[in-house]
């Protein structure tokens, strides 16, 4: 069986618990807009006067008020196809002719569709980041036929969560509910776009909470047996006080289509993620620096526990909070700061919760005794990877980037220990027709020095359209000027 991601990506892996992780912290900050001081989202229930004839479901109302703030997500991104050869023959002379001309791989584009929910009326919509993931164009389109381009504010693929903006105001919401309340059984109602349908409702029950489907480090998705099928990937899932509780993410199926077994993103893991992306572009996380595993009832013996519960420390990195704390292999975290930790995958959650910096007990048995040990959680140095953005007024360079830190110049064997790495270049873009090419670090934009994507991005959005940008280039240990045209 194999389960599929609800916007044609297959999910890898069965259900599996969460091995080995890199332990997060997520620094909630709610209620943050970059352009104004209102609240990001509402947690207000949508009211409406009912009809003359009152309906025969609360489904009808909901589904009435609720689909016009659903929209379509349309997006273009280009991928490299099959290699080019003459077609004499892999050993004809004319070959090297096409790859001069043509290059080793064809390049094609890829249009794909996907769902999407407005949380803020001056155009802030959530999604699912493998909808958007590449995407050189992503067109918003909301029921009444409005249609705007969109811009990526944030992705977090570890969460799968992505925030775009539309240049729109007044626009209707979906109000943001509390997914940590959601009850087995519960009636819940999907709307999305599947297969391209567009304003598709289905509905539900909730069949399970707290998954794990091996999808990342932060899995407790919402199982549900509302229909969910490729297309409503970034849809939300409803509650019968028409708020949003989850984001439909995934399927488990055999044939791509539903059977009934659908997950969603809970809205408590969505919504600080979602105030660091309105506010940065981007997730600070934190750091503990343990590789974990699942307490079987064999090792809760072996390890003279009174059940299987906590998370079994395998493994310490050298240098880490984990190791500074005073954690060694063996240990099994049983509480996390007050929290009991009844499951090794809730780890990771607890402490994406936790501000860096902050100062935690642990309680660990340890030979059979417990003790109480007291770490810092410290911030993951991540690099972060992104594409040039392609907004209005501001050139679309088709670069693959990824931000250089000093571990990476390292395993490259670069000089450089900051900027931005270039990973790829976009045959006939900009970039590529100025002599940009993979392995090139970018350090400075228009004079300005750029030590990450985000850097980077913050540049080209203060650039003045019409004009050229300027990119100072490190290439083999030498400085090179670029000028990109408009």
């Amino acid at each position: 069986m194999r389960s599929r991601r609800s916007g044609w990506r297959w999910v890898t892996g069965a259900l599996a618990t969460v091995a080995a992780v890199a332990l997060v912290a997520v620094v909630p900050r709610f209620g943050f807009t970059a352009s104004t001081s209102a609240p990001l989202w509402t947690e207000r229930p949508l009211t409406s006067t009912p009809p003359v004839t009152a309906p025969s479901s609360p489904w009808v109302a909901l589904a009435r008020d609720l689909k016009p703030a659903v929209v379509n997500i349309s997006t273009k991104r280009v991928e490299s196809g099959a290699r080019v050869e003459s077609p004499f023959g892999s050993d004809e002379p004319f070959n090297e002719f096409f790859r001069q001309f043509f290059g080793n791989q064809a390049r094609r584009t890829v249009r794909s569709l996907g769902s999407g929910f407005i949380v803020n009326p001056d155009g802030y919509i959530v999604t699912n980041n493998h909808v958007v993931d590449g995407a050189t164009e992503i067109k918003v389109r909301l029921s009444d036929g409005r249609e705007w381009p969109a811009k990526v504010l944030g992705r977090d693929p570890k969460t799968d969560l992505a925030l775009l903006k539309v240049d729109a105001r007044g626009l209707p919401v979906v109000p943001l509910g509390d997914s940590a309340q959601l009850q087995v059984g519960e009636p819940v109602m999907a709307i999305g776009n599947p297969f391209g349908l567009e304003q598709t409702v289905t509905t539900g029950i909730v069949s399970a909470t707290g998954r794990v489907i091996g999808e990342g480090p932060y899995d407790s998705f919402i199982q549900t047996d509302a229909s969910i099928n490729p297309g409503n990937s970034g849809g939300p899932l409803i509650n019968t006080r028409g708020q949003a509780i989850g984001i439909n993410s995934a399927i488990f199926t055999r044939s791509g289509g539903s059977v009934g077994i659908g997950f969603a993103i809970p809205i408590a893991l969505a919504k600080p993620v979602l105030t660091q992306l309105a506010s940065t572009g981007h997730v600070t996380r934190g750091w503990l620096g343990v590789t974990i595993q699942l307490v079987t009832p064999d090792l809760a013996r072996s390890f003279h526990l009174p059940a299987p519960r906590g998370a079994l420390v395998s493994a310490v990195v050298e240098g880490s909070p984990a190791q500074k704390a005073g954690l060694t292999p063996g240990d099994v975290i049983l509480d996390y700061n007050g929290r009991e930790v009844a499951r090794s995958d809730e780890l990771p959650r607890v402490v994406a919760e936790t501000p860096v910096g902050s100062e935690v007990p642990l309680t660990v048995m340890r030979e059979g005794k417990t003790i109480t040990l007291r770490v810092t959680i410290a911030r993951l140095a991540e690099a972060e990877e992104g594409v040039t953005p392609a907004e209005a007024g501001t050139p679309a360079l088709g670069l693959q980037l990824r931000t250089l830190t000093p571990r990476l110049a390292q395993e490259l064997g670069l000089h450089d220990t900051h900027g931005v790495l270039v990973r790829g270049v976009e045959d006939g873009s900009p970039a590529a027709s100025a002599g940009i090419q993979p392995g090139d670090v970018i350090a400075e934009i228009d004079h300005r020095p750029v030590k990450s994507v985000e850097d980077l991005q913050r540049a080209m959005g203060r650039h003045a359209a019409g004009t050229p940008t300027l990119i100072l280039v490190h290439r083999h240990d030498g400085n090179l000027y670029v000028a990109i045209g408009s």
